[in-house]
């Protein structure tokens, strides 16, 4: 079951705001100083300042995301813990998610992006930006071609990863040189490749790719992600925790604060 966290820190504001205001106008005047508080008005006053402004730090600054699966390995891990810029791309409305104003910020490409994926927009994805409005994009035998142009690959060595079922599987990891973006993709030569020739990028819409080529449900199989779908943009990992090891082994100490390339 997916829960809409900032649907629902909304209306946890609302609900304490209407809940402290009420109790000012009304209840606050007729009751003696050291009456106590009913116990949810004394919640409502004091979590309501904290949901406002955490929400609007949220909505407006910065938002948490958690890696879920290795779709962007070996960018980004599952455990992962990412910051999200909510003001690259524009500011937007909470909620009813409309730009409010910025229309001439948008995703570059190369950047890691978080987006309401377009077949269930409850659910939030993270994929890096291949293609932008008008792009030609070609998908050859594991190779890469933006308007044209191929992008070149480099062998960098063999990895070990896992699947979503967590199943092993051995990688080829490569350096990727995405028309000046460089970053690092993961290859498995042993899964047929989902190729395409010259798909063009719509107006207001974006394709992308998740780093791990071979594991990565992304713009290849569902589709275009339009504007009105961006969340953020993912610019720095604050915390990384490894489910596969002991207690004393799960945080990642070296990947907290890593910039995301």
């Amino acid at each position: 079951m997916n829960f809409d966290f900032e649907l629902i820190l909304f209306y946890a504001a609302i609900i304490t705001g209407i809940i402290a205001l009420f109790d000012y106008l009304f209840l606050a005047r007729k009751r003696d100083k050291n009456d106590k508080l009913p116990i949810i008005i004394d919640y409502a006053r004091s979590f309501f300042p904290v949901l406002v402004i955490v929400f609007l730090l949220r909505s407006f600054l910065y938002e948490p995301f958690r890696i879920p699966t290795g779709s962007l390995e070996p960018t980004l891990l599952p455990g992962d813990f990412v910051l999200v810029n909510k003001y690259d791309y524009g500011f937007r409305l909470p909620v009813i998610h409309k730009r409010l104003f910025g229309d001439d910020t948008k995703p570059a490409r190369g950047d890691i992006m978080v987006f309401r994926w377009p077949p269930n927009p409850s659910v939030n994805f993270i994929k890096r930006v291949i293609g932008l409005p008008g792009d030609k994009i070609s998908y050859i035998n594991k190779e890469l071609f933006v308007n044209g142009t191929k992008i070149p690959q480099e062998y960098l060595q063999d990895a070990t990863t896992h699947d979503g079922s967590g199943d092993e599987w051995q990688a080829t990891e490569k350096t990727e040189n995405l028309l000046g973006v460089n970053h690092h993709i993961y290859i498995n030569a042993n899964r047929q490749s989902r190729d395409f020739r010259d798909l063009e990028v719509p107006k207001g819409m974006y394709f992308v790719m998740g780093d791990n080529r071979d594991d990565s449900e992304d713009s290849r199989f569902w589709g275009f992600v339009p504007d009105a779908n961006i969340v953020g943009k993912a610019v720095l990992v604050w915390l990384s925790w490894d489910s596969d090891h002991g207690w004393l082994n799960k945080l990642r100490w070296n990947r907290m604060g890593k910039k995301i390339n």
